[in-house]
């Protein structure tokens, strides 16, 4: 994953392991384990990249998301996913933009969430009227 601008990336190398939640801006690469939710802010350009090797037990939300490892948990990528062929994901994947390679693995559903308002979430669907449908 290329690092852009003045962004500082941040590593977990592999064979660390972190317990508890993380929240970052800018660039993270995972290549251990956390044990925890990983957020960034929705507004930020944040990266997180999870490398072959790599695990996530807990939630993911991020905007820019790349998975090649293991990831145990919801993940939601307010604006790009990109799924390698070593990625595995145990748990729903949200996602406004997707690129998913062959060998990839979701156990889970693969929610679109395209019609994003500004606040990062989905928008509702609104309904002028009710109809109502008699069955007798």
């Amino acid at each position: 994953m290329a690092s852009s601008g003045g962004n500082n990336t941040t590593l977990i190398a592999r064979h660390t392991e972190v317990a508890g939640d993380l929240h970052f801006r800018g660039n993270l690469v995972i290549e251990g384990k956390v044990r925890g939710n990983v957020n960034a802010h929705s507004d930020s350009d944040a990266r997180l990249q999870i490398v072959e090797g790599g695990i996530v037990e807990g939630e993911i939300r991020v905007p820019h998301v790349v998975i090649n490892g293991n990831v145990k948990g919801d993940v939601h990528a307010t604006r790009h996913l990109e799924l390698s062929s070593k990625a595995m994901v145990e748990g729903n994947v949200h996602y406004k933009l997707i690129e998913m390679v062959k060998g990839a693995q979701v156990n889970g559903s693969l929610v679109s969430n395209v019609d994003m308002d500004s606040a990062g979430e989905p928008r509702m669907l609104e309904y002028s009227e009710e109809t109502v449908v008699d069955v007798d």
